[in-house]
């Protein structure tokens, strides 16, 4: 009871309601000891007063804090009482949409109605490993608790699933096996578990049934043992069946059915197989029609059939087997239609008008006549004669019905039977798991209370709150109730001993709580002459009765035991005070139900049967059989308690009460684990719960008692750690110490004064009920206080800082009037001064503009009179001009004409006077010329002055020439220019006359004119109209342009998007196929690594099978037989293993058919790649013949053409011979001379020339030797090919015979040959050249007609592309080139693909001939040139060998090749190479080996070195799996890859290498399909790698990026309570965040060490990320404590780190963070505001990386860490999901953190030169030699 001060104002309550059973409510007013009502307002604001019992002062329950709603463990809350667990399994079922939740050590399942996404393989991971309170309320956690307990206790567990028919028993023991199947380990198809699971639909088929309140209720208790070897993996199962409800076989209720197999059977009559039964609608017989509801709704009976028939044969049952069993169905229903007419009074008879008794007769093979007359009769037996007896017509109708039940219940037993023979193994079993799905027959006071109808008959019912009882309570409600009273007592003794060990171990001082003890009702019930003993007594008496039963029992057990009593008006019931009430029951019917007699003599009819399945149902008859299937190893107990078994047949009671102790021990020798499954509505709504129903089954399964239990201890308790976290607010500083321990002490004494409602552990605190709230309530007050402090200062503030505000605005206001103001005033002086200066300057303006006007007036007038005055003067100065310009032309006139005058008459004077001189001068120098001696001067030069006077005279006349040319061109130009002048004067006459003619037509101009500029005008109007046509015709062609062009942006756009989305959509494709490739090497892998268990299982059991040794001998007779008697031994020894491999083989049927499948596969292909290669080599065959004769012809022509050069170079020589022989004879003909005497200078010349002429002579004779060994050579060569060797008679008429002795002839005669083969091999290229064209000519055509075709189809595509729209056919036509650039490129990629194998196909074939032809040419020249060279020169010379380079090869002898693989693979240590050697060293040195073993053409040894290194790397990885081993042979794996890729001569690897790498690649084998292997393995290992990296992170992941508290102060903790279990798994050591970061740094550093490539090592981080972000999110979204705005912030730092990590490791390109997108989106989602539509839009477009269902999960899950945070709505989420529907991904809720992405090898070739590659001392490969 809480304290009466806890009940002040606004405190929260529970008051009881009509309607919703309890009802929240708030007090309005404090209430005070004495008050007899409390004033309370009720959640929709109406004020109620709740009165209160005078007496007993009971004060309504309170309400717990909201923070404390929807909490993941019942016992967590403060306040214990029903109410609050009503209010709490609400919450989580219908808000949170959660349906498990936790009561202390038991799980609460809620059937949701709907299918949910919670037991995937994701799911099962998830909760793989985890402690049972570290993930949310699960069936997967309780199967974890169970598996991990029973991994580390070494004792057997059990789970114990109960609840109502339709809460959903079956669906979550079906659920618990399935966790156990997967995470058993064994992945094998038709393995234990996989039968276990499929054994649930032939249960379900004859064992289920449709009931008013369930389609699929089990009428029948199972329990499964699961058995586990060592390795904890599944061996076997075992099924225990109870209390099979015999009569619905014959009797169902409205709407109810029989058993699904009935109906199932009918739906199948119309098959062929089934017509032999005789069967048809369920409507046509009595077992099947009595419930009127023959069809369930969404279920097919002849689908459901099939599953059946499916599951029985892969639990081995055979065909045969399956029609017997059907047979025998059939054989109760038609049992059933028989009628039985009554003859008389006291006997009947059988009336087979119908027939149906015949046919049960026929189907069972027995005897018609006797089971017609047993069906009526019975016998008696007396002690001296047996006597017939009829029956009435109601007992032979029982009697038939007895019957049928009969043979229903032995056909369920021998199916179980096989069922369990099929689980079976031969191993016996370490450990197991058992799972109690007791479907409806018992209900137990903690969860294990539920309704069941036992097979006496069909009762109407009503559940009483906590207990089973009827209307009229009978034998089979006391059956109930018994066990009710068992399990009740097996549960308190497990929850208080697990309360004792809870408490002893922290020491906690605790008395015993008070409870029901209800062993004094058990033993009144079991105990010796107990009700069950009388009842056996009283049945073997021959005259007992139900009514003698009742009297012994007053007799016995009334007024003597407190739990029995006598009604007060009956003597035929007793009541029994049972643990939760008193039972009423019926004595009627006890004894006949107890007996459940059957007529044996319709029993031994069965027995004559000749059907063998029938008769084997019966065969056990005789002896005494437990109603439950026991385990094949048997026990002890069981064993002894047969022995006393009366010799009678066993009574029902006695059945029941050895199968319930036989339960009892297995559960008490168990660690149980409880499920509680609850119905939450009758209706089967989804996710509504129907409080009178929900709170019905809780207190009739003892929730609330278990409640009142807790609540009477310390329910509540916390670790210090967390106590000091979470309620260190409430704590002074000078209390908080070191010691954690005793600060909550000294805390816990000032807050709590009675220290009896707390105790103080060695790890804990426990709390008293309600003590929680209190505490809660001073935090939230402590806080409350904080925030109000924090809020006045925050207040004051924001006051002080308006107020500022404020003052400030107004002095910017006052500042900014006041300027406005100054402002107005200087503008009215300022317009009143413009106002002013306006004046002025307007007067000064008009005034100017008069005297301006006055002053022009004056000046236009004086400027008149100055004109007229000038140009008077002007004229009278043009006068005066004009007359002295006559005047002077005058004058001059007259001056010229008398110079000449006076010119002419002074020249004549002047001619007179010399012309009389000269006559005197004559006169003179002819008297002078008469005399000789002037003759003589005269003549003296007259030479030289005429040889000038006559050059003068030439360049006088040439000047006159160039004169008078001169005169002539200007004459020429003058006249040409004349001519012009009088052109142009005639040319400006006729202008002038036209001038003059058009002068009359201006004014007529001038009028056109006006009229053309009014046109003008018009038409200049008409431009403007025009223009602004032309404008807006402009602005619509501007609009359609830019329509077109937006048109062909958006086409573009379209396109590109197409183009990426194909391109998209190819690479996920690309993605998809690489994933699934990948995912089927590991298949392969797994299937292969199974393959070998197999036989080595297989193998050890042929060893085992061996006969062992002899015993010693004692005698001969002695030993005689006992080896007879061992041989006897060892044969059953080996027919049992004969029978186990067989079981084996037919357990692994599944497995080996599809291993034979894929054998088969592997034939085939390997049947195709056979032939493939035998066309290959035919086709290579055939290249190398064609190669061979290409080769041939070119060696041909070499040869001819040598053969020329050779008859050039000895022409040349003979033409030399002649010039020396000329030269030789000139020089002796010229030996007298002196110019070529010896010694002189021509004679030096000469003998200079002769020693050139004799050097080339030498030359040219070296040339003709070498020439002539190369043909000899040749000719050799060829006679070789040809196979024809000559004779020493046809050796004259060969040319090579006349190759050492050259003469005129001979060469003539090779001269001639070699051209006439010229001619011949012209022919052929002519011939080939010929084909070659008309090859091209027929390719041409073709190609042609192709082009046509094409352009046909343009055309066609054209035509109706512009019949579509304008968007279709722009689609149309880009759909339709991209498929033609698509179809071009495949076509394109598929020729040069061709094209490049070809080429290296012939480029290797090209260098083995050559090498060859190499090798046979230097055979021949060692062979003729030694000979010749002794021949001519007579001399030895001694040959010097020239040191070789290493080739980069490496050999060994064939028998060291197994040490080999030993040193370099199996015994080779990571850590030593990886640090002192080269990366990569043991690929580099398997590489020279293969080179060797490919260079000396040996395939064997290249197969074999490959094979055994990659078997041997498997193994070794097999063998050493750590991390680092991987990491080195990962390295070494893709270099050796990369190593076979770079030297295998094919350009595209080529390119990268240096010419000295590409003189080591391969030549003689194409080991493309080992590359393919190679790369194989490297995924595999790759896959290896990440899946070691996944196991070391994994239990890092969760503690580190969501438990640990990396920012101080953020996390808030809230109560648990028992959360977390003793029985859990201790952490051993807590893991932060930089645990993870060292990690990855030893990941990424021990990558790069071993020699990894970069984007390898890329690849493993994005990896890492992944799993880090699906590991940490998947804990997210199963954990509802993590889902915190605190926990956001929390998320969001990690993933800080996690980024600077990569930003220090410059890996940001690597994706790594993309993979955390998802993670962050969910701590963002935590932090973001949760509340209006604005904040869903947002959720919606932020979280893309996130599916709906993640989003919904995660608001859902949303807890606030304190009061002041609030949660999210149902309304917000729905509007979530609202806007999230139109969504299209997956619906998987979790992340597969087993997702392995896809891994890549791109080429990295090695710049590491083979031939430097050293090989250490310290690996011992001395037996390796370089090459």
């Amino acid at each position: 009871m809480a304290a009466p001060e806890l009940y002040s104002k606004f405190a929260r309550v529970w008051i009881p309601d009509t309607t919703e059973v309890w009802r929240s409510a708030e007090l309005t007013k404090d209430y005070k000891p004495g008050d007899s009502v409390l004033h309370l307002q009720l959640e929709d604001e109406t004020e109620f007063e709740y009165k209160l019992e005078p007496k007993s002062g009971v004060l309504p329950p309170l309400r717990n804090p909201d923070i404390l709603v929807g909490e993941n463990d019942l016992t967590a809350l403060s306040y214990l009482h029903e109410p609050a667990v009503l209010h709490n399994l609400r919450v989580r079922f219908t808000d949170s949409k959660l349906i498990y939740t936790y009561c202390g050590i038991i799980l609460v399942a809620i059937n949701p109605y709907e299918s949910l996404p919670i037991y995937g393989s994701d799911i099962i991971n998830a909760y793989s490993g985890q402690n049972m309170g570290d993930m949310d309320p699960h069936i997967f956690a309780v199967s974890e608790e169970a598996y991990k307990q029973m991994a580390r206790d070494e004792k057997n567990q059990s789970i114990i699933v109960s609840g109502e028919s339709g809460a959903g028993k079956t669906v979550s023991a079906k659920y618990a096996m399935r966790y156990f199947a997967t995470v058993s380990g064994s992945s094998a198809e038709s393995s234990v578990e996989e039968k276990v699971l499929a054994s649930s639909p032939i249960m379900e088929a004859i064992g289920n049934a449709k009931t008013t309140r369930n389609d699929n209720s089990s009428r029948f208790g199972k329990y499964i043992e699961i058995g586990f070897d060592r390795k904890h993996h599944i061996v076997g199962a075992n099924m225990r069946t109870y209390l099979l409800e015999k009569s619905r076989v014959v009797f169902q209720a409205y709407e109810e059915r029989n058993y699904h197999i009935f109906y199932q059977l009918c739906a199948c009559a119309h098959l062929p197989q089934f017509e032999p039964l005789k069967l048809g609608s369920a409507d046509d017989f009595p077992y099947t029609n009595q419930g009127r509801s023959p069809v369930i709704k969404g279920v097919n009976d002849l689908k459901e059939m099939e599953a059946t028939r499916k599951a029985f044969s892969l639990l081995g049952i055979t065909e045969a087997h399956q029609m017997g069993l059907f047979q025998i169905l059939s054989a109760i229903l038609h049992l059933g239609n028989v009628v039985v007419k009554e003859r008389g009074s006291s006997s009947c008879s059988t009336s087979d008008e119908s027939g149906h008794l015949a046919v049960f007769c026929d189907l069972t093979e027995v005897s018609y006549e006797s089971m017609a007359h047993w069906l009526c009769h019975k016998k008696l037996k007396t002690a001296t004669e047996t006597l017939n007896k009829p029956v009435t017509q109601l007992e032979a109708i029982n009697g038939r019905d007895a019957l049928a039940k009969h043979i229903y219940a032995k056909l369920f037993s021998w199916i179980v039977g096989q069922v369990n023979k099929s689980l079976s193994t031969s191993s016996k079993p370490h450990s197991f798991i058992g799972v109690l799905d007791i479907y409806g027959w018992v209900r137990c006071y903690y969860f294990i209370f539920v309704l069941y109808r036992l097979n006496f008959g069909y009762r109407k019912f009503t559940v009483v709150p906590r207990f089973e009882t009827f209307e009229v309570n009978s034998f089979e409600q006391f059956c109930i109730n018994y066990a009710n009273e068992k399990l009740q007592q097996q549960f308190n003794m497990h929850v208080f001993k697990l309360e004792q060990e809870e408490y002893m171990k922290e020491q906690i001082p605790w008395t015993l709580i008070d409870f029901y003890d209800n062993q004094p009702c058990i033993n009144l019930i079991e105990a010796k002459m107990g009700l069950l003993d009388l009842l056996d007594e009283e049945c073997t008496m021959p005259k007992g009765s139900d009514e003698s039963w009742a009297q012994k029992l007053y007799n016995t057990h009334l007024k003597k035991s407190s739990h029995f009593e006598k009604p007060r008006m009956s003597n035929r019931a007793f009541i029994i005070l049972h643990f939760a009430d008193k039972v009423e029951y019926q004595c009627d019917g006890f004894l006949e139900k107890n007996k459940d007699t059957v007529n044996e003599e319709q029993i031994n009819v069965l027995k004559a049967s000749k059907f063998a399945l029938l008769v084997e149902l019966f065969q056990d008859e005789e002896t005494p059989a437990a109603l439950s299937t026991t385990a094949p190893s048997g026990r002890a107990k069981v064993g002894r308690s047969m022995q006393s078994f009366r010799e009678h047949k066993k009574s029902v009671g006695l059945q029941f009460r050895n199968s319930l102790h036989l339960l009892m021990e297995t559960l008490n020798g168990t660690t149980p684990h409880y499920v509680r499954c609850i119905k939450p509505n009758d209706v089967k709504a989804p996710f509504m719960m129907d409080p009178h129903r929900a709170v019905q089954q809780l207190r009739a399964c003892g929730v609330l008692e278990t409640i009142r239990i807790s609540a009477a201890g310390f329910p509540s308790r916390w670790t210090y750690q967390e106590f000091f976290s979470r309620y260190r607010v409430l704590m002074r500083q000078k209390e908080i110490l070191s010691d954690r321990k005793l600060t909550c002490q000294s805390v816990l004494e000032r807050l709590v004064q009675n220290k009896d409602k707390y105790q103080f552990g060695k790890t804990k605190i426990f709390f008293r009920a309600g003590q929680v709230a209190y505490l809660e309530k001073l935090r939230a007050d402590k806080l409350r206080t904080a925030c109000i402090h924090i809020q006045k200062t925050i207040r004051c503030w924001l006051a002080r800082k308006k107020y500022l505000r404020i003052r400030q605005a107004t002095i910017t206001l006052q500042r900014y009037t006041r300027g406005h103001q100054a402002r107005c005033l200087c503008k009215t002086l300022r317009r009143t001064r413009a106002a002013v200066i306006f004046q002025k300057y307007t007067r000064m303006w008009a005034a100017r503009r008069q005297f301006l006007r006055q002053r022009e007036a004056a000046v236009f007038i004086q400027r008149l009179l100055r004109g007229y005055a000038a140009r008077l003067e002007y004229k009278r100065l043009v006068c005066e001009h004009k007359a002295l310009l006559i005047q002077r032309w005058v004058r001059g006139f007259l001056a010229r004409w008398r110079f000449r005058r006076i010119k002419r008459a002074v020249v004549c004077l002047q001619c007179s006077v010399r012309r009389m001189l000269a006559r005197r001068e004559l006169k003179k120098l002819k008297i002078e010329a008469r005399s000789v001696e002037h003759y003589k001067k005269l003549n003296f030069g007259m030479e030289n002055k005429i040889m000038q006077l006559q050059r003068k005279l030439d360049e006088q006349h040439k000047e006159n020439r160039e004169l008078s040319e001169q005169l002539r061109q200007v004459e020429s130009y003058s006249a040409a220019e004349l001519e012009k002048l009088h052109v142009q004067l005639k040319t400006l006459e006729e202008a002038e006359e036209e001038s003059r003619h058009r002068g009359d037509l201006v004014t007529s101009l001038q009028e056109e004119l006006e009229l053309v500029r009014q046109e003008l005008e018009k038409n200049k109007e008409l431009v403007a109209e025009l223009n602004e046509k032309n404008t807006l015709l402009k602005s619509e062609k501007d609009e359609m342009n830019r329509l077109i062009q937006e048109q062909e942006q958006q086409i573009t756009e379209k396109s590109e998007s197409v183009h990426e989305e194909v391109t998209e959509h190819l690479q996920a494709q690309l993605n998809k196929e690489r994933f699934n490739y990948q995912n089927l090497l590991t298949e392969h892998l797994k299937l292969e690594e199974r393959y070998a268990d197999l036989r080595s299982e297989k193998e050890a059991a042929v060893e085992l099978s061996k006969p062992g040794h002899n015993l010693a001998d004692s005698g001969y007779g002695s030993s005689q037989s006992e080896s007879v008697h061992s041989s006897v031994l060892i044969g059953s020894e080996v027919s049992s293993l004969n029978r186990e491999e067989a079981g084996q083989t037919a357990a692994d049927v599944s497995l080996l058919l599809k291993l034979q499948r894929r054998v088969a596969e592997l034939e085939k292909e390997k049947i195709d790649l056979q032939g493939e290669m035998d066309i290959k080599e035919e086709q290579l065959q055939l290249e190398q013949t064609k190669e061979l004769n290409d080769c041939q012809k070119v060696l041909g022509a070499e040869r001819d053409h040598e053969a020329l050069k050779r008859q050039e170079l000895e022409s040349d020589n003979k033409k030399l011979k002649k010039d020396l022989q000329e030269l030789r004879q000139s020089l002796s003909k010229g030996s007298g001379s002196k110019v070529a005497s010896p010694g002189g200078q021509a004679y030096k010349v000469l003998l200079e020339q002769l020693n050139s002429t004799t050097e080339e002579l030498e030359m040219r004779k070296e040339e003709v030797l070498i020439l002539r060994s190369q043909l000899v050579n040749h000719e050799a060569f060829k006679h070789k090919e040809t196979g024809i060797e000559g004779d020493s008679g046809d050796s004259s008429r060969s040319p090579t015979l006349d190759l050492h002795e050259l003469n005129e002839d001979g060469e003539l005669w090779m001269a001639y040959e070699s051209l006439k083969e010229t001619n011949r091999i012209l022919e052929s290229q002519l011939q080939t050249q010929g084909q070659s064209h008309e090859k091209e000519v027929e390719g041409l055509r073709a190609e042609l007609q192709r082009y046509r075709a094409e352009l046909d189809q343009q055309q066609q595509m054209l035509s109706d592309s512009l019949e579509l729209p304008h968007d279709a056919r722009i689609q149309a036509s880009l759909q339709h080139e991209i498929s033609r650039l698509t179809q071009q490129n495949m076509d394109l990629l598929e020729q040069m693909g061709k094209q490049d194998k070809m080429v290296r196909k012939l480029k290797k074939h090209l260098k083995i001939y050559m090498k060859k032809f190499g090798e046979a040419e230097g055979v021949h020249m060692e062979q003729s040139s030694p000979e010749n060279v002794v021949g001519e020169s007579g001399r030895t010379i001694s040959i010097v060998r020239k040191e070789r380079d290493f080739q980069g090869m490496l050999e060994y002898r064939r028998e060291d090749e197994s040490k080999l693989f030993k040193i370099l693979i199996t015994e080779l240590k990571p850590r030593g190479v990886a640090v002192s050697l080269v990366p990569g060293l043991p690929a580099y040195i398997l590489f020279m080996c293969l080179r060797h073993a490919d260079y000396a053409n040996d395939d064997q040894r290249v197969s074999t070195l490959l094979n055994s290194s990659i078997n041997c790397i498997k193994n070794v990885l097999k063998k050493r799996g750590d991390f680092e081993n991987i990491s080195f042979w990962l390295a070494n794996t893709c270099r050796l890859l990369h190593c076979l890729r770079q030297y295998s001569g094919e350009e595209t690897y080529t390119k990268h290498n240096t010419p000295r790498q590409n003189e080591h690649c391969l030549t003689n084998f194409d080991l493309s399909e080992y590359q393919q292997v190679l790369s194989d393995l490297a995924i595999q290992i790759y896959q290896q790698l990440i899946r070691v990296i996944e196991n070391i992170l994994h239990p890092m992941i969760a503690p580190a990026m969501l438990e640990q508290e990396t920012i101080q102060g953020v996390m808030g903790v809230k109560p648990t309570g028992m959360r977390k279990r003793t029985t859990s798994f201790r952490e051993e050591n807590s893991h932060s965040l930089e645990s993870i970061l060292k990690q990855l740094d030893m990941f990424y550093y021990t990558l790069l060490q071993h020699g990894n490539d970069i984007n390898l090592a890329r690849q493993v981080i994005k990896q890492q990320f992944y799993v880090i972000c699906s590991v940490t999110l998947n804990h997210l979204l199963l954990r509802k404590d993590m889902c915190s705005w605190s926990k956001g912030l929390q998320i969001r730092y990690n993933v800080c780190q996690l980024e600077e990590w990569l930003l220090d490791k410059d890996l940001q390109g690597s994706g790594a963070r993309e993979s955390l997108e998802p993670l962050i989106q969910a701590a963002q989602l935590l932090q973001i505001k949760k509340k209006s539509q604005d904040d869903a839009d947002a959720i919606c477009t932020m979280c893309t990386a996130l599916t709906t269902e993640q989003i919904v999960k995660i608001l859902s899950l949303y807890t606030p860490v304190n009061e002041f945070e609030e949660r999210v709505t149902i309304s917000f989420i729905k509007s979530v999901q609202t806007l999230l529907k139109d969504r299209k991904e997956s619906s998987q809720l979790l992340m597969d953190a087993k997702i392995i992405f896809p891994v890549t090898f791109p080429f990295n070739p090695s710049p590491v030169a083979l031939e430097t590659i050293q090989i250490p001392g310290s690996l011992n490969l001395n037996f390796l030699t370089q090459v």
